[in-house]
């Protein structure tokens, strides 16, 4: 039983590494992206780095919640292990609503676009 333990817990650093590095490389890619079309358009290029750097953002902590939750797994399930876990995952999934509202213009649970509702009214 402490194998399944040991590997579990190389899992789930393995997602916390994949999640940090999911976010460096997004970052760095929206970066980029923006520095080269810096030379080219001049246009909106400040929301599309915020929108691609939010998705890097957003993808990154869906991981980080998963190896939260599989961390979580292995360890004894103490009330405070359990409340910490939910803390976590309640700031995160706070961070990516608002991300998501940031990036799309809406809440997850909306149909259209609220600008859109606002100006054919």
């Amino acid at each position: 039983m402490d194998e399944v333990k040991l590997y579990i817990e190389y899992v789930a650093k393995g997602l916390e590494a994949i999640g940090v590095i999911i976010i460096s490389i997004g970052a760095l890619i929206a970066i980029s992206r923006f520095l080269f079309s810096q030379l080219k358009f001049k246009n909106h290029l400040y929301t599309r780095l915020r929108r691609e750097l939010g998705k890097a953002i957003l993808l990154g902590l869906e991981v980080l919640v998963a190896a939260d939750i599989i961390a979580t797994v292995v360890t004894e399930p103490t009330l405070k292990r359990v409340f910490t876990l939910g803390v976590i995952v309640l700031i995160r999934t706070f961070l990516s609503i608002s991300l998501q509202v940031e990036i799309e213009g809406k809440f997850p649970w909306q149909t259209k676009n609220i600008e859109s509702e606002t100006t054919s009214s």
